[in-house]
């Protein structure tokens, strides 16, 4: 008999929690439409990143947002290519210079190793002030990108902080069906002590 009726409250209070828990909308918002597919810079790699949903929802309706974010785009996917070739050419020469130093160990005539020491160190340095002004125009490029990257997200970040204020005004969080909860919480917890 107590079995049954620890069973009936519980479901009792179950069921009286699922229909009060839902607090629906008081207007059509932003938020509550980022669960569609996600387009945008930063897709790729933050699927689950509310503020990148909720701009890419602002994306679709907007012309300017959505021609700047295409453009964004284009600039990663440029810079990406640009720098793919140059980084394929630095590293396999890296590459070389550092498997040159690793065989010239294995070489036992000291006269000899050291000639080769010297003649790869030379062409390295070499390479190095030929490539100088490559290595500087590199850095500049990553130094701008890491500047657009910061200034784009900054601009995300205060386009996107009025619709989540939107989403919580639509979200009004009432405390009635949590208060509600918790005295019938109490009723059971009362019921399950005064069990013998």
């Amino acid at each position: 008999m107590k079995k049954a009726l620890l069973t009936s409250t519980f479901l009792l209070i179950i069921s009286c929690g699922e229909s009060r828990f839902e607090n629906k909308p008081t207007v059509e918002n932003t938020v509550d439409n980022t669960d569609s597919s996600i387009k945008g810079s930063f897709s790729s790699r933050y699927d689950d990143n509310m503020i990148d949903k909720i701009y890419s929802e602002l994306i679709k309706n907007d012309k300017k947002l959505s021609t700047l974010d295409d453009r964004m785009l284009k600039s990663y996917d440029h810079q990406r290519k640009i720098l793919e070739y140059y980084n394929v050419v630095l590293d396999k020469s890296e590459d070389y210079y550092r498997d040159a130093h690793y065989q010239t160990n294995s070489i036992t005539d000291s006269l000899l190793k050291h000639q080769l020491e010297n003649q790869i160190n030379m062409n390295a340095e070499k390479y190095d002030v030929k490539i100088k002004n490559v290595k500087t125009l590199i850095s500049q490029l990553t130094t701008n990108s890491e500047r657009i990257n910061n200034l784009y997200t900054a601009f995300k970040i205060r386009k996107t902080l009025p619709e989540i204020e939107k989403y919580q005004n639509a979200h009004p969080l009432k405390t009635d069906s949590l208060e509600t909860f918790i005295k019938k919480q109490n009723q059971l917890l009362n019921e399950l002590k005064n069990l013998k």
